[in-house]
């Protein structure tokens, strides 16, 4: 794997390291402290995702660094969501949802739907939309695929949520990626894939 990591200034960085006011700070369990376990996280790369689900009021979504597949056949999907958010209540009452798959041209769509301050219609707001088996999806992202969750578990602050892919899209383009606190992008050619 030749690709070269871009990484791009990020003024949610600070967030990561300084929780918003209100936010419930890390319990410190045996072993090591809750900062040097976060200082490993950060230098995970991750592709930058958006989940949406659909709230009783209406759309929902968060971004998600932590999702990943898990398996091909059944196709699965495993996405790990805040305790505690909206989107997780939805996505278990609802029992559906979105995973996108954002491109490098959609960092300020990221920043959006990342910021504990921002209300769900801001995030959508100004964002084109379709519902597919009833969940909104995002256009212009790199990938989607609409999930029926199969199984939501609790570790932690975080649910590890199974979804079981019922419709898939894979357009061409570079993914936003998200490691050390910043976005970056893939600098050489990616090439493109047809799904």
């Amino acid at each position: 794997m030749n690709a070269r990591l871009r990484l791009v200034a990020d003024r949610s960085a600070a967030t990561a390291e300084h929780p918003p006011a209100g936010a419930e700070p890390l319990h410190e369990e045996p072993g090591p402290g809750a900062a040097r376990c976060l200082g490993l996280y950060a230098k995970l790369a991750a592709g930058v995702t958006v989940v949406t689900a659909r709230g009783e009021d209406g759309p929902l979504g968060m971004t998600v660094s932590a999702v990943t597949s898990l398996s091909a056949r059944p196709p699965l999907l495993l996405a790990c969501l805040r305790d505690g958010s909206r989107t997780l209540a939805a996505v278990r009452l609802r029992r559906t949802f979105a995973v996108h798959l954002l491109r490098e041209e959609q960092q300020e769509l990221a920043g959006r739907f990342a910021s504990p301050t921002t209300t769900a219609a801001e995030r959508f707001a100004g964002t084109e939309t379709r519902q597919v088996l009833g969940v909104p999806v995002l256009a212009g992202a790199l990938a989607w695929s609409v999930c029926l969750t199969e199984d939501v578990r609790r570790y932690g602050d975080h649910h590890l949520v199974v979804g079981r892919m019922a419709a898939v899209h894979v357009g061409a383009g570079r993914p936003l990626l998200w490691h050390d606190r910043r976005f970056g992008v893939v600098t050489e050619p990616v090439p493109d894939a047809a799904g």
